[in-house]
């Protein structure tokens, strides 16, 4: 009985959000390369042996790999996963082409497409994860709505980095850094990641407006999962009363407005982790592999059953909760996969703009040397991250409860 409940409740739902993020990723490279008129051999989600596998009735094969990390769009004439043949490899197979089905074939092959079009095609996949983000961002907010309420200080924690800054009880936030402040939680968000580094706030008390410079202090951070972090801390505290807060819906356009906003909040508060972390001013702990994935999943997943009265309570909360993990993990996939590191999206665009700049390709052994290295930083960066999922979460809880 443990074990399919631990399915349930982490491995299903980690297959169901990487599933979609991976399927709309791999979407938006494969629409791109149809709509300009680009020949397609295989549609993959996953990898590995198929599951499942059929072709349509354009000869495309769709297969489902048993191995849910990712997939992938191959085109006619890949010989490899980086779509990147070698020069003689290129001129065989454009007499090859021309023999089988003439001249004006060459058109329909990716490696053949001008550079204009195989950059659209290569970035089509990291945008089409912003989209899907945006889309469940602008559905919420027109549905949930956005929750509304005050920037109120109203405790400060004795001894913190507020109190020697200067914040009082009762001072409400109007902006951080210059920018407005229109909910404590983007307080929180901000200070998590600035330990060590001055934040302009400015206040009001009273009738007048105050300026304070606080800079927080490590310390440990419980999530709303309970989950402990070593993160910043200012040492303030907002408490909503009954009926002070609410719910404001938006309309379609105001809507997704706020869905691209919300998608780049969420790539700015990335950026800053990463430098931060380069700059060895934050830890690398907080980076999570698939199985911190599937952890987070199954936690969600249970906090949704725990606090769903019936049935149907569950579902729509299970609904939401999904939903808004599609959207953050979609933003952070599109995000990794424009780094401009040989192997991911990025990597086919920093060369393709030296052969925009250059007006030659670069040599296909520098891009092969590339792609070795991308490959072992990406592999290495996996294995670090599966390292810290194996530190930091109870997934020998986990297993224990799978396979006992």
């Amino acid at each position: 009985m443990q074990v399919i409940q631990n399915i349930v409740m982490y491995v299903l739902p980690f297959v169901l959000v990487l599933g979609v993020v991976v399927t709309v990723h791999e979407l938006g490279h494969f629409l791109a390369a149809k709509w300009l008129g680009t020949k397609i051999d295989r549609f993959s989600i996953g990898f590995g042996r198929a599951l499942a596998s059929w072709r349509d009735g354009q000869g495309v094969e769709w297969r489902v790999g048993w191995l849910p990390l990712g997939g992938y769009v191959r085109f006619a004439g890949d010989d490899n996963a980086s779509s990147i043949p070698d020069v003689d490899d290129l001129d065989q197979m454009r007499r090859d082409v021309v023999r089988r089905e003439g001249q004006a074939a060459l058109s329909r092959y990716f490696h053949f497409k001008p550079l204009w079009q195989r950059a659209i095609i290569v970035a089509a996949g990291p945008l089409a994860n912003f989209a899907l983000a945006v889309l469940i961002f602008a559905a919420l907010l027109m549905t949930v709505g956005e929750r509304v309420a005050t920037t109120r200080v109203d405790r400060v924690v004795p001894g913190s980095a507020a109190e020697q800054a200067g914040f009082k009880p009762g001072d409400v936030i109007l902006k951080m850094d210059g920018r407005k402040v229109t909910e404590f939680e983007q307080v929180s968000n901000r200070v998590v990641l600035s330990s060590g580094t001055p934040i302009a706030f400015l206040v009001q008390r009273g009738g007048a407006e105050v300026t304070i410079v606080a800079t927080p202090r490590r310390g440990v951070v419980q999530d709303a999962l309970g989950k402990s972090h070593r993160l910043g801390q200012l040492g303030l505290f907002h408490e909503t009363k009954a009926g002070e807060a609410t719910y404001r819906r938006y309309g379609p356009v105001d809507a997704l407005i706020g869905g691209v906003e919300r998608v780049g909040s969420t790539i700015e508060t990335t950026v800053r982790y990463v430098s931060r972390m380069f700059l060895g001013r934050e830890s690398a702990d907080q980076l999570a592999g698939p199985l911190g994935m599937a952890q987070m999943s199954g936690d969600l997943a249970s906090h949704a059953a725990k606090v769903s009265p019936d049935a149907g309570t569950l579902a729509l909360n299970a609904l939401l909760i999904m939903l808004q993990l599609i959207a953050a993990i979609s933003v952070g996939i599109g995000f990794m996969n424009l780094l401009p590191v040989p192997v991911l999206d990025g990597g086919h665009l920093l060369f393709y703009a030296y052969e925009a700049v250059a007006r030659r390709p670069l040599a296909a052994k520098v891009q092969a040397a590339g792609y070795r290295v991308g490959l072992a930083l990406v592999l290495g960066l996996m294995l670090f991250a599966t390292w810290n999922d194996l530190q930091r979460l109870r997934v020998f809880n986990l297993f224990g409860g799978l396979f006992s």
